[in-house]
């Protein structure tokens, strides 16, 4: 059977569907990248703006237009939230909810999936793992916050995590499989092993990873600024430990991020990221943003704004306050127009370019490992090969080889829209490209 995934969303999102293709894989069926060779589609949907609910069901649609023959399973929160008006789009042979995420390839194969349980020389021949570097590991689901923006809650329900067990298992199976960086994800990260009763459940999940895996890279997705235990830093004396840090801000300003119930403030905030910045060398921080939250003043905003300025943030993910049905701020009045909102957006989003620009630049003329992901293009001269440094900065290079899946230390040149090229070294012996010739 020929199977299609997509997904919208979070990198939640990415990682059960990265998980669906390897038992999809294991079970002896294909997966294929264009939708009119697929048997089965799966769609795992977003629900956290009216936008990614829009896309959503367009997306939907497009895959049927493409195949009308196959099926299509959706899955995911805007699933979780809106069974109803996902099951009448057309080709929806079945709605699989959040709660039975976990057995949708069963549903679909008539078949019991069991991840790991081929041995390690039979699981290289498994098709279509050949260029993947970089594997999202889900570790914990739902969340136990009580953000009044946030539809998640509503679509994922309460936290609860993954045995350490499992995911060490997990992670050692990626790598053998040639994985060479491990991403962990969460709806709320920081809160891995809270349901457990460990209050300090992902450090000690962090320490067991890097001391029981060999993978050399693990890195961390969205971590809730509040949720980081002390000495939580301390983890980064560990090269394998990617020095860059997702921290969701929302809103600089205290009183808007009362009214989100925030469980951080500006002070508290700007003290994380001292200490962060002091602990980790060539930290990366970057973080999100809603502006247009209901009540955000000008007055409000403008605090924001130069509290996002003092930061200095590495990057910006930039969100319009979209109304989700079923949260405290959708009842919430002074909702702010959307043309103030499209305002508000388009200046963090210019901010957002100086600041990824101004990153990336100071390390030119660094040699910093890059794990090279893929092939963007070719020139006469040879293959684009794309990749980030171990802080996630996106390094191009011009070069005769393909470099997918190797780390190499790299020379950085000139950085150009937040991207570095550079010269990569094979070996240590520095290999001559054309790092200048990009397009």
């Amino acid at each position: 059977m020929k199977i299609h995934l997509r997904m919208l969303g979070c990198r939640l999102n990415q990682s059960e569907i990265d998980m669906m293709a390897r038992q999809f894989e294991q079970q002896g069926h294909e997966i294929v990248e264009n939708p009119a060779l697929a048997d089965q589609v799966v769609v795992n949907t977003c629900a956290v703006t009216s936008d990614a609910v829009s896309s959503g069901r367009k997306l939907i649609r497009d895959l049927h237009r493409a195949n009308d023959a196959a099926e299509i399973t959706v899955t995911g929160c805007h699933a979780q939230i809106a069974p109803q008006d996902i099951a009448v789009l057309p080709g929806v042979a079945r709605v699989v909810d959040n709660a039975s995420k976990d057995t949708l390839v069963e549903k679909i194969t008539g078949k019991p999936t069991e991840l790991f349980d081929i041995e390690p020389h039979d699981r290289a021949r498994l098709p279509g793992f050949g260029n993947r570097t970089r594997a999202f590991i889900k570790v914990q689901d739902g969340c136990d916050n009580a953000c009044t923006f946030c539809v998640t809650t509503v679509a994922r329900g309460a936290g609860r995590s993954r045995s350490a067990a499992e995911i060490l298992n997990e992670i050692q199976y990626l790598h053998q499989m040639g994985y060479q960086e491990a991403v962990l994800t969460g709806v709320h990260l920081g809160s891995y092993g809270h349901d457990a009763g460990d209050s300090q459940g992902l450090k000690h999940l962090v320490e067991r990873i890097l001391a029981e895996t060999a993978i050399p890279r693990l890195r961390l997705s969205s971590l809730e600024p509040w949720d980081l235990a002390p000495g939580f830093f301390e983890l980064w004396d560990n090269p394998r430990l990617c020095p860059h840090l997702h921290l969701p801000l929302q809103s600089g300003c205290d009183a808007t991020l009362r009214r989100m119930r925030r469980n951080t403030s500006q002070s508290e905030f700007r003290e994380l990221m001292h200490a962060a910045r002091t602990l980790i060398p060539d930290v990366r921080i970057t973080t999100d943003v809603i502006v247009g939250f209901p009540g955000e003043t000008d007055e409000e905003f403008a605090i924001s704004e130069n509290f996002i300025h003092e930061m200095d943030f590495a990057g910006l993910h930039v969100f319009r306050y979209s109304i989700r049905p079923g949260t405290p701020a959708a009842r919430m009045k002074q909702q702010v127009s959307k043309d103030k909102k499209s305002e508000r957006s388009h200046r963090l989003l210019s901010h957002a370019v100086e600041q990824e620009q101004r990153f990336a630049a100071q390390f030119a003329g660094q040699t910093l490992p890059v794990l090279w992901e893929n092939i963007s293009g070719a020139t006469e001269n040879g293959f684009i090969n794309a990749g980030y440094t171990h802080n996630y900065i996106r390094v191009q290079t011009v070069h005769p080889r393909v470099l997918s899946n190797l780390i190499t230390p790299v020379t950085l040149d000139t950085a150009r829209d937040g991207v570095l090229t550079g010269m990569p070294m094979l070996e240590g012996v520095e290999i001559e490209t054309l790092s200048g010739d990009l397009p």
